[in-house]
């Protein structure tokens, strides 16, 4: 089952990987990408815990970035909150 959401936030942090100059950064928004467009094709969902997970990476990483980067990481960011407010618990 796709998740749009999660795709979106995956193609945004390849934007902000591509428009990152710094390759600590780059890396790490690399990673977080493949993740996201790894969870939005899975079989099952991800859970509260996992997403809070991220979503403190992801926050981390937009500390360290550039203000271009730092905009696509709220994007994500704003993507991966509307998903999760479908997830249900927590």
């Amino acid at each position: 089952m796709m998740r749009e959401e999660l795709t979106a936030a995956a193609e945004t942090l390849q934007d902000a990987d591509d428009a990152a100059t710094d390759d600590d950064v780059r890396e790490r928004l690399e990673n977080q990408s493949h993740a996201f467009a790894e969870l939005a094709e899975a079989a099952r969902g991800p859970d509260h815990g996992t997403l809070a997970r991220h979503e403190h990476i992801l926050t981390e990483v937009a500390a360290d970035a550039d203000s271009d980067v730092t905009t696509h990481v709220e994007d994500a960011l704003e993507s991966i909150r509307a998903f999760r407010e479908t997830v249900e618990g927590v």
